[in-house]
């Protein structure tokens, strides 16, 4: 029987890769220690909400310029990806408190089957990204009327 060293360090990387799994993060290779795959400085927050002709999602995005976001639907996955720049430090002016997010987001979502992916709109208003996601003919609810004998 040979005996093992015991390596706190270890045991917190493999406690830290269960969360990641967990909650959905990538999880950094012990090779490199830099993530398997990229993730998002920040993640903007987002309404979804549905109506009988359309799903329309509000992300907030302040401070962001309509250049600097992206929205586009590909094979059924509507993807929002953006960044917001920090100011350069100038002579002059020194920064006391950071607390605002910097850098690139994305959101993706797949989207329900009865989409029509040709006519997404998207608008950029005040800080608000609205996407427009119409329904297609088969999804809008119909009613028939029912005669009871």
């Amino acid at each position: 029987m040979s005996l093992m060293r015991w390596d706190p360090s270890r045991e917190l990387e493999e406690v830290s890769e269960r969360l990641n799994r967990l909650f959905g993060r990538p999880i950094a290779t012990r090779e490199t220690g830099k993530e398997a795959l990229a993730t998002p400085d920040w993640t903007p927050v987002l309404d979804i909400v549905e109506t009988p002709e359309e799903y329309v999602i509000q992300v907030e995005v302040p401070g962001i310029s309509k250049e600097n976001v992206k929205v586009n639907v590909v094979e059924g996955i509507l993807r929002i990806e953006g960044e917001r720049r920090l100011e350069k430090e100038e002579k002059g002016k020194k920064f006391h408190r950071l607390e605002r997010s910097y850098g690139t987001f994305l959101r993706t979502f797949g989207l329900p089957e009865y989409v029509d992916e040709t006519q997404v709109r998207a608008e950029f208003k005040e800080g608000i990204l609205t996407v427009r996601l119409p329904k297609t003919q088969k999804a809008k609810p119909k009613t028939v009327e029912i005669k009871v004998t």
